[in-house]
């Protein structure tokens, strides 16, 4: 048997925590061994959450959820098998609060201290409000991952920014790049956040182990032949702060074997840490 990593953290955007339960999306999670599991577009109350997780595998695992304003949108989630040291869901950056798009905790783990944040970027539209509002949150992302990176820098707190980016970051991590040059999730004032924070303090572990691409891709259309013929996204992300990227060993997108097994449109990504 393989040495245990120290540390595994999926993130899965479950597209309704209540339909990725009836379709077995949570056993699958359980069945996993991870550490710590970061969901996005939960779209339920607590109440709501805690009868699906207490149905499942997952029931005894610490849960720390930020619920979005508007029923049945968004929502966060971070959960994890032992208790962690603190939970955030409000913060000096005040674009990504009382949103239901972003949580972190502090987890202490055999790597270090460790922050883990679950995050849910706007899907947008181009040139309408809906974009709009995701350009402010991103303004706010990004102080946020300044603040994270300086406590990193100086509290030796290392960082994990974890979700549904709903960006690819470069034509390699979009199938269709050409057709969605002027589609939100390809533009490119969208994708200049990535180019800064990839490129800056922040390590980008999927590409890192996806390879030169294309792909792998972690979203796929429910529509059409989008899943057959592999015509997705890599808008889930791993992002992590220099020294815990370095302990990174593996990534594995969780890709369903068929379209008939897929329980939610988006692949859970794991990555094992040493």
């Amino acid at each position: 048997m393989g040495r245990l990593p120290a540390l595994r953290v999926i993130t899965a955007n479950v597209n309704g925590i209540r339909a990725a339960h009836r379709r077995g999306g949570l056993e699958w999670l359980a069945a996993e061994k991870a550490d710590v599991i970061c969901l996005q577009e939960v779209r339920a109350t607590r109440a709501q959450l805690d009868e699906a997780l207490t149905e499942s595998p997952l029931a005894n695992w610490h849960v720390a959820h930020a619920e979005a304003p508007e029923k049945g949108r968004a929502g966060v989630a971070v959960l994890t098998k032992k208790e962690p040291v603190d939970v955030r869901d409000r913060f000096r950056q005040a674009a990504i609060n009382d949103q239901g798009r972003w949580i972190e905790v502090d987890v202490d783990t055999s790597a270090g201290p460790v922050t883990v944040a679950s995050v849910y970027v706007h899907s947008g539209e181009a040139g309408t409000p809906k974009q709009d509002a995701k350009y402010a949150f991103l303004e706010g992302m990004d102080l946020r991952l300044r603040a994270l990176t300086r406590r990193a820098d100086k509290d030796g707190v290392q960082a994990l920014v974890c979700g549904d980016w709903n960006i690819a970051h470069q034509e390699v991590d979009i199938k269709n790049w050409k057709g969605n040059l002027k589609s939100a999730g390809f533009l490119p004032e969208e994708r200049a956040y990535l180019d800064r924070w990839f490129s800056g303090s922040w390590r980008d572990l999927g590409r890192e182990f996806g390879g030169e691409g294309p792909g792998p891709y972690s979203w796929w259309s429910w529509r059409g032949q989008a899943f057959d013929n592999d015509a997705g996204w890599r808008i889930d992300y791993h992002a992590a702060t220099p020294a815990l990227a370095d302990r990174a060993k593996k990534v594995v997108i969780g890709r369903a074997p068929s379209y008939a097994e897929r329980w939610s449109d988006h692949a859970p990504v794991t990555v094992d840490f040493a």
